[in-house]
């Protein structure tokens, strides 16, 4: 079932044109990948889907219901998370205020709900740090907690932003199983990346980004029989 469609949007930037008709579709509990370079309208790609960006024409269609136009709260309410890659915790609250204040009901009644301790245990390594402030947290624990805090308000889909940019070898590999994990709940990602290898170990298709234009759509093995569009789009 596809949960996600967007389709031939155009967002600006006051007079800036930024995306030129990008499409791309998420299925429930697939994980998809904008992969790009700097500037490339990976992040305004999200940013639009999530009401931060208004597209000027285009469809972006979630579980069928229009967002086009929403502000990012109703959209938040409907299901959808936003994890930003600035991370934007509140630097005074502990790391259990700043799970707290995200906390919001399932819109599947079924659902079995995050909570405090879920987040603990899908991250071990906030649990001894429930008591600190998020402004002493180093980079992947704020990560961590970005992530958590997004996961209260108990999202089918996942919107996430540069997730491991800046981050040592051996917490990309800690994240990267922790991700991995949320497909085991159902979770749908779609996730805007640099990082070509943390990528292919945890998406199931790809799009490629350049000048806020789909370049390639398709599975990142694939693209490796494509030399020419990486070494076009992606420098590699």
């Amino acid at each position: 079932m596809i949960e996600l469609v967007v389709k031939d949007i155009h967002t600006f930037y006051g007079t800036s044109h930024i995306l030129f008709g990008v499409s791309l579709e998420v299925r429930r509990g697939e994980y998809v990948c904008l992969i790009g370079r700097n500037g490339a309208g990976k992040t305004t790609t999200l940013k639009t889907i999530m009401g931060l960006a208004q597209a000027r024409q285009g469809t972006i269609l979630y579980d069928g219901k229009n967002l086009m136009g929403l502000p990012p709260y109703e959209i938040a309410l409907m299901g959808v998370g936003y994890v930003p890659d600035e991370r934007l915790i509140f630097p005074d609250l502990t790391v259990r205020e700043n799970l707290e204040i995200a906390a919001k009901k399932p819109v599947d009644p079924q659902a079995a709900p995050w909570t405090i301790d879920r987040i603990y245990e899908l991250f071990p390594a906030l649990r001894p740090l429930d008591d600190h402030h998020g402004g002493y947290l180093s980079g992947g624990e704020q990560q961590m907690l970005t992530m958590g805090r997004t996961l209260m308000g108990n999202p089918s889909l996942m919107l996430l932003d540069e997730p491991v940019e800046g981050l040592a070898p051996v917490i990309v590999q800690e994240l990267t199983q922790q991700i991995l994990h949320l497909k085991t709940v159902g979770l749908s990602i779609l996730f805007a990346e640099q990082n070509i290898q943390f990528s292919a170990e945890i998406s199931d298709r790809a799009y490629v980004i350049e000048g806020g234009r789909v370049r390639y759509a398709g599975t990142l093995a694939d693209l490796e029989n494509q030399p020419e569009i990486k070494g076009k789009y992606l420098m590699i």
